[in-house]
């Protein structure tokens, strides 16, 4: 399978958790980190991660913007979220 052929078959909740982790990984932070610099709880940030748990626009914010450190255009501005599938 290739890579675009796994962005096809991910939903948005897992696409959101896997960008999420690849951003925490790259900027070297534990997911604890993470959650507590977006005022969260480190098991809630897990469940997002793994695209377990759907997650609110506000929780997005405060991962994306108090705790990685950027904005949600630059967030959603990446190869992951552009497929043409648009049931998710």
């Amino acid at each position: 399978m290739s890579h675009i052929d796994i962005n096809l078959a991910m939903n948005l909740k897992e696409k959101i958790g896997k960008r999420i982790k690849i951003l925490r990984e790259e900027r070297k932070l534990k997911q604890e980190d993470l959650a507590w610099q977006s005022n969260l709880d480190r098991s809630y940030m897990n469940h997002v991660e793994n695209g377990k748990r759907n997650i609110t626009i506000s929780s997005l914010e405060k991962i994306v913007i108090d705790g990685l450190k950027m904005t949600l255009s630059d967030f959603f501005n990446h190869e992951i979220f552009n497929d043409s599938d648009s049931n998710n």
